[in-house]
């Protein structure tokens, strides 16, 4: 039996399903929670919010019974909870949706989410009927996914959908939302907004972990948030503004100001030059140039081919036609080692799959690719490549207890600034930036973005691939802007309006 909390508020009454008191958890001697609060009301959107390291995760995953608290209480539909693993947590009517995808790509989208709970008859398990299963589901919350189709075929955004709907199949009274629409097109966005709607009116409760302030302001009905493992304060939605929040979380001002004119110099020489890049499916006939301390941006809507040509470029993709020249050599590039070779690194936008040893410290994953320089008669310097690694993660404040710290165990903002440590380290001429602030607070991105700036006065040349057009804006010098895998546009920055930018990322053509 279901016991539910009663609030009056405003003449109506609040049903509060949760309510988490004074949480405390510790890991090695770092306070990751101090007495932090939060309570959750039936069929409301309440958004999350704090820096990287703030508390946020270590919060959901002692909810969800990932981790236990060394103190405090739960509370839930009316209980005390405490669960010792994430399955009990699920049987009471918890349903999490992690931030990095955790499904398996040689599985069905259908056995992906019926995994572990498969229908059985006679010893067999009945496909048939959990693609039925799947389907019906899908019908219900409005997703179009072919639930007979490997998983390792869709895009990010899809993958991303069948684990929400994974979670939405647990008949969940809670779901918990972290990044949700991090790798989502606008369009899927839209369609994710409109199964929350559909799910607020079934009663269930959401809580809505998002580093963007606009989706926040259109979603959530409260939001709390977080700062260094404390909760700092809880809001109504409709009375707040973006600067009360991010004062909350930071307690500075972090945003600027769109860039109005180029600030690289127009007689700086070229460093690269590709000239009809194709790759198979994705990219046909690209072509660009790159000055020295210029920052160069790339947009176009998820497909446009903008990650693709970035990886040719990088050599860990084959290109099947087109030049690359660095500093007026024309070169081929065939693998990564290559391209560093010629002063190319790249960041890319999948930091756990492509860019990070997940069980290896922080100083071991920063010196990785510069390994050369702390090796003397066949042993490494460790002093050397430690005191390297800890002032680069402490130029960007990386949050970290030491540089021995296995990054798996880092938040998603602070693993991908020890990427961008590492390339830092490295010291390359030619920076590509795959999506480099995706899943990063606010007050990260404004120091990613002026250590960014910075690069580029000291003349090193920058490429930008990113999603949101206001930072394209707030960076870049040029934009170049993709559509189904050709360029449709080159606009300098003074011209760059977010009208025009999609204007060109939704034309076949150039216009």
């Amino acid at each position: 039996m279901v016991i539910f909390y009663f609030i009056w508020k405003e003449g109506k009454t609040v049903q509060t399903i949760l309510k988490m008191t004074d949480i405390d958890k510790r890991f090695s001697g770092v306070q990751a929670l101090d007495k932090a609060r939060l309570d959750l009301r039936r069929g409301e959107v309440h958004a999350l919010m704090g820096e990287n390291g703030a508390g946020k995760s270590t919060l959901m995953k002692v909810l969800c019974g990932i981790h236990s608290p060394d103190g405090g209480s739960i509370e839930l539909f009316g209980r005390q909870e405490h669960f010792s693993g994430i399955r009990q947590a699920q049987a009471a009517g918890i349903s999490i949706i992690h931030q990095e995808l955790n499904m398996m790509n040689h599985l069905t989208v259908a056995q992906n989410i019926f995994i572990g709970r498969e229908p059985v008859k006679n010893g067999f398990i009945q496909d048939k009927k959990m693609q039925e299963d799947a389907a019906e589901l899908f019908e219900r919350i409005g997703v179009s996914i072919d639930p007979s189709a490997r998983l390792g075929s869709l895009t990010v955004g899809k993958q991303q959908m069948v684990e929400i709907s994974k979670a939405i199949s647990f008949d969940a009274g809670i779901l918990i939302l972290d990044e949700p629409t991090a790798a989502l097109t606008h369009s899927e966005v839209e369609e994710l907004f409109k199964i929350m709607k559909d799910l607020k009116k079934k009663g269930i409760g959401m809580i809505y972990i998002s580093h963007r302030m606009d989706e926040i302001n259109r979603i959530s009905d409260r939001i709390t948030v977080m700062r260094d493992g404390q909760t700092v304060g809880t809001l109504n939605t409709a009375d707040t503004t973006k600067d009360e929040i991010v004062s909350m979380m930071v307690g500075r001002v972090v945003y600027g100001d769109k860039k109005h004119h180029s600030t690289c110099p127009k007689d700086s020489p070229e460093v690269l030059r590709v000239e009809g890049l194709s790759v198979p499916g994705t990219v046909k006939e690209l072509s660009f140039s790159l000055k020295k301390g210029e920052i160069l941006g790339f947009a176009g809507l998820m497909g446009a081919g903008r990650t693709e040509a970035a990886r040719a470029i990088y050599g860990a993709d084959r290109k099947s036609e087109g030049k690359i020249t660095v500093n007026g050599v024309e070169r081929e590039i065939t693998s990564p080692a290559e391209a560093v070779r010629c002063g190319i690194c790249y960041l890319s936008e999948d930091r756990k799959r492509y860019g990070l040893m997940l069980d290896k410290s922080v100083k071991d994953n920063t010196v990785i690719s510069s390994l050369g320089r702390f090796v003397r008669n066949g042993f490494i310097l460790d002093s050397a490549a430690r005191s390297a690694s800890e002032e680069v993660n402490k130029r960007l404040r990386t949050k970290t207890p030491s540089v021995a710290t296995p990054v798996r165990n880092l938040s998603g903002g602070n693993q991908q600034k020890v990427i961008i440590a590492r390339w830092l380290l490295k010291d390359s001429d030619i920076f590509i930036f795959d999506e480099p602030t995706r899943g990063i607070d606010i007050g990260a991105k404004s120091e990613i973005y002026e250590l960014i700036n910075g690069l580029a006065q000291k003349g090193k040349s920058v490429i930008i691939i990113s999603g949101e057009l206001a930072e394209l804006q707030r960076l870049c010098d040029r934009i170049i802007v993709m559509c189904e895998g050709r360029r449709t546009a080159e606009l300098d920055i003074e011209d760059a309006t977010q009208e025009l930018i999609m204007k060109y990322a939704t034309a076949r053509e150039v216009i």
